[in-house]
């Protein structure tokens, strides 16, 4: 594609290449031409070549669609009469941002010539939201100004969750989609977080990386000296569907990078990831964000790792005084064998950063191992503790209770709190009874 840029006037022909919204410079390949990185957005390129009459293979606009204009998002709505021969008739309005131009070239637009209807369904989902808010039940002719702005903010909000969503399916380690919902408030994405799909381990701090690997060319059927589990005088911790079947507390060995089998060896479970389609959604009742399950899950199956970065204890206690202050913590102990590291999920962490508690939990932690040995550093693994149906809210109990002959295994830090509740401050042993919003019949009614 070919344009004369209406910012460079210039003789020369600019050749446009353009990368998902990015520049990037073309290559010298012609020395007849003078090759310059593209200085504008696809969405401008497409309204560059409507506004000129242009059609672009690369761009996908042909003589058909040369005068459609994309809807990016719907701002006002109103009711007028026309007048059609002697007859008057009531016409509904939208006013229009289109996509690839500023919002002063928003147009009102007539019901009959836009065929966005996911969009006009989702203009009227959030009127319909507000209008109860306000206790009305007919929308008015016309919107006022503080109606307006909200279903503006919405629009512009759907589009940053999305861009964040995007983002989080782009870092490629989940088989299924991660989904990002809000339709409760005007929350974006949280700040200062960074997501990680593996542990970020502090300064100082050294993991003892495994040297060896089992001989299994079979580890379930056929186990050489009990494969890695027997090495380390442990179970088999699966069965041939990958479902855990040692009870909680127990350790899990997994094969490493230096094993004879390959990916899909049984014994292979946490390493490969997250396998299910899940959604961050904002919840209703107060509790922030949380998490839900887009399928069903079968029980003792793998759902997520809890990962962060990995700091000291002692870091953890300063870091803990400060998180109390602002009545967020998310500090899990990492003490199976010594109380000497934590993880961290406040600023680094997966999908887990976002799961709620609850007095009844759906997700069960267990301990593994895998390239690290170093018992002090284990793996934090939940596993389902039942059947979840699809759209069930993800939950494990922040103050889990493991069978005295288990208690060696890794229980919540007991100041992990609930991101966004006011009223924190001072040390975990002096802070005030935090209120659970669990809603379950057996809450015990306070987190701590």
């Amino acid at each position: 594609m070919s344009l004369r840029s209406r910012r460079i006037q210039s003789s020369c022909s600019l050749s446009f290449h353009n990368f998902g919204g990015g520049r990037k410079m073309a290559e010298n390949s012609n020395a007849q031409f003078c090759r310059v990185a593209c200085i504008s957005t696809t969405n401008e390129l497409e309204a560059i070549c409507k506004e000129e009459s242009v059609t672009c293979k690369e761009l996908g606009i042909n003589k058909n669609n040369l005068c459609d204009y994309e809807v990016e998002y719907l701002c006002n709505y109103k009711k007028t009469v026309i007048n059609i021969g002697r007859m008057q008739m009531v016409e509904e309005l939208y006013f229009v941002k289109w996509k690839g131009y500023p919002e002063s070239d928003n147009t009102w637009e007539p019901r009959r010539n836009l065929k966005c209807l996911d969009l006009i369904n989702q203009f009227w989902e959030d009127l319909n939201i507000e209008m109860q808010k306000q206790k009305k039940r007919v929308p008015p002719r016309r919107l006022d100004a503080a109606t307006v702005s909200y279903l503006v903010q919405r629009a512009k909000l759907r589009q940053t969750l999305k861009c964040w969503e995007i983002h989080l399916n782009s870092l490629g380690s989940h088989k299924g989609y991660i989904h990002v919902e809000n339709l409760v408030d005007l929350e974006g994405p949280p700040k200062n977080f960074t997501y990680i799909n593996d542990y970020k381990v502090g300064d100082g701090i050294l993991l003892n990386e495994v040297s060896v690997g089992c001989e299994c060319t079979d580890c379930l059927g056929n186990s050489v000296e009990g494969c890695c589990p027997g090495v380390s005088q442990q179970k088999f911790a699966y069965n041939g569907l990958g479902q855990v079947r040692i009870r909680p507390g127990l350790p899990i060995y997994e094969c490493n990078k230096h094993c004879r089998c390959g990916l899909e060896c049984p014994n292979r479970v946490v390493q490969r990831g997250i396998q299910y389609s899940l959604c961050i959604f904002r919840t209703n009742n107060g509790r922030g964000w949380g998490v839900r399950t887009m399928e069903r899950i079968r029980k003792n199956t793998f759902v997520m790792e809890y990962v962060g970065e990995i700091i000291t204890t002692e870091e953890a206690d300063c870091r803990g005084h400060i998180y109390d202050k602002e009545g967020a913590t998310y500090l899990f102990d990492l003490d199976y064998v010594d109380d000497e590291y934590t993880v961290d999920a406040a600023h680094y962490g997966n999908i887990s950063h976002f799961v709620n508690h609850s007095c009844d939990p759906n997700l069960q932690v267990y301990n593994v191992f895998i390239e690290n040995l170093d018992e002090r550093m284990p793996r934090i693994a939940f596993f389902a503790t039942r059947g979840i149906k699809a759209g069930e809210e993800l939950t494990f109990d922040y103050k889990m209770k493991i069978d005295p002959v288990d208690a060696e295994s890794t229980k919540m830090d007991s100041n992990f709190g609930v991101m966004g509740l006011p009223g924190l401050s001072g040390s975990p042993k002096k802070r005030m009874r935090m209120e659970c919003k669990c809603g379950v019949a057996t809450c015990r009614k306070y987190l701590f």
